[in-house]
């Protein structure tokens, strides 16, 4: 068992300031994997004043050099991939095809487009006699979750290097052993010492002194809408910006002309893939009421046909959440949705069965489902889908919006046309079309509950930008 003590700053691993430490626990064995130095306010304080102090050169970069930058670290990124996907595997239990085709490979991916964006970025714009310019925002604070890890590292360590910051990162406690990797693939690049600053801990105390500290300018948080909520309380003091991709209850539209053989087993799957950990994923179906019996029948007979596994096993498709706290927490929601009586059309409560240890979650189906119930209210983030009944189509538009979320929706018809009109009068940030899946490229982020602010792409490089006219600009 490795015990990692030391934390990035400065261009170099150093010592943690306290003696606390964190456990890391293998999800799919339920054994203690690793330890981790549990960071405080005096780490964070060293890591803001190393990102305080790069900032004044490092933001004064050209855009050639920042390029090149990420160029390095696509090149060693590449070559230590199979590394990050050997940790996430280990560390939140995703299992290996998914670790080695979707999950390292997406942090690869938003460097790649943080890059393709910044070649392409408007970072100067005249406008008559004046001349408006975009800057770097300054320090940032990223603060990242544990269901796809990299990814999100990737999609704000990219941005912030990109536009010319300065940052101190806190990976989640849970899944910390691929963004150790992730630090190092940095340092091996030769980015900059105090340009990325990496300190572990837990959100009430690392990610607590992010929010608050007076030294970061800005902190983009992905995780619960309760830490999204907790963040923007404790960088309000110090009128920081703040972005949050926060939590969802996507609605899934399939429409009384499209194929349900094909798309409600299609989006069965989809809700299921990284074991349901997916904060887009579409788990409210809504279905023609007159054809539940139908839809309810699909979903259950792909639900069942899921192979859950040990994440090591080339069979496997869905392997253990990531921990303890998150099973107990979905065996709660499903039996509670159980005892209120809602229909159970296949999985429930339990492991799978020759599952004996490990957080295995079986793939779960209810039919018939009230959309003010809790099963349908609440972000279960597991394997677990309701079906719901509408009346026509407005209806259907109706209990879609009726949720306090808004980061993605689903629509599917057998007319394009028809689903794209239904598509743009869903309260979401992001639609997908007939199966269209996430675009990396594309916009990422939500309406209400679901956050502010949007990754990816150029709109990513946006928010770590700020705005400055300077008036009067000479020719």
């Amino acid at each position: 068992m490795n015990h990692h003590s030391k934390f990035y700053i400065d261009g170099q691993w150093v010592d943690a300031q306290g003696e606390g430490t964190i456990d890391v626990v293998n999800p799919a064995t339920e054994e203690k994997v690793a330890t981790i130095a549990a960071g405080n306010a005096a780490d964070v304080d060293r890591a803001v004043a190393a990102a305080c102090q790069a900032f004044a050169s490092f933001s004064q970069t050209s855009v050639a050099a920042r390029s090149e930058l990420l160029g390095q670290i696509l090149a060693v990124y590449k070559k230590r991939s199979g590394e990050l996907a050997e940790a996430i595997t280990t560390e939140m239990g995703a299992p290996t095809g998914l670790s080695n085709t979707m999950q390292a490979p997406c942090g690869l991916a938003h460097l790649m487009y943080s890059r393709a964006a910044l070649d392409n970025f408007p970072f100067e714009e005249r406008v008559g006699k004046h001349l408006v310019v975009r800057e770097p925002v300054g320090v940032c604070g990223l603060i990242t979750p544990w269901n796809w890890p990299t990814n999100q590292i990737g999609a704000k360590v990219g941005p912030a290097l990109a536009t010319g910051c300065t940052m101190v990162l806190k990976p989640s406690e849970l899944a910390p052993l691929s963004a150790l990797i992730f630090a190092d693939i940095l340092h091996e690049a030769g980015v900059p010492a105090g340009v990325f600053n990496m300190v572990n801990g837990d959100g009430p105390t690392v990610g607590v002194a992010i929010s608050k500290h007076p030294g970061i300018d800005m902190v983009s948080i992905t995780g619960s809408t309760r830490a999204g909520i907790s963040v923007a309380e404790c960088a309000a003091p110090t009128v920081k910006r703040v972005t949050q991709e926060l939590g969802g209850k996507s609605p899934n539209i399939i429409l009384d002309d499209a194929n349900f053989a094909e798309a409600i087993g299609r989006d069965t799957f989809v809700v299921c893939v990284n074991s349901g950990q997916s904060c887009n994923a579409p788990t409210r179906m809504l279905v023609p009421r007159a054809r539940m019996a139908e839809a309810a029948a699909i979903a259950k007979a792909t639900a069942e046909s899921l192979v859950v596994g040990p994440p090591q096993n080339e069979a496997t498709q869905l392997g253990p959440v990531v921990s303890r706290g998150q099973y107990e927490r979905i065996q709660g929601l499903i039996e509670r949705a159980i005892a209120a009586g809602i229909k159970l059309e296949c999985g429930g409560t339990g492991r799978p069965q020759g599952l004996e240890r490990g957080f295995y979650v079986r793939p779960t189906v209810f039919s018939d489902v009230d959309n003010n119930s809790e099963i349908a209210r609440t972000e279960v983030f597991g394997p677990v889908l309701v079906l719901i009944g509408y009346d026509d189509e407005d209806h259907a538009v109706e209990i879609a919006n009726d949720t306090e979320y808004g980061l993605a929706a689903y629509v599917t018809s057998g007319d394009p046309k028809r689903a794209a009109a239904v598509g743009r009068r869903l309260r979401a940030g992001m639609v997908h079309l007939n199966g269209t899946p996430v675009d990396l490229g594309m916009a990422f982020g939500g309406y209400k509950r679901s956050g502010n602010g949007r990754e990816f792409g150029k709109w990513g490089l946006e928010e770590y930008l700020e705005t400055k006219s300077l008036l009067g600009y000479p020719e």
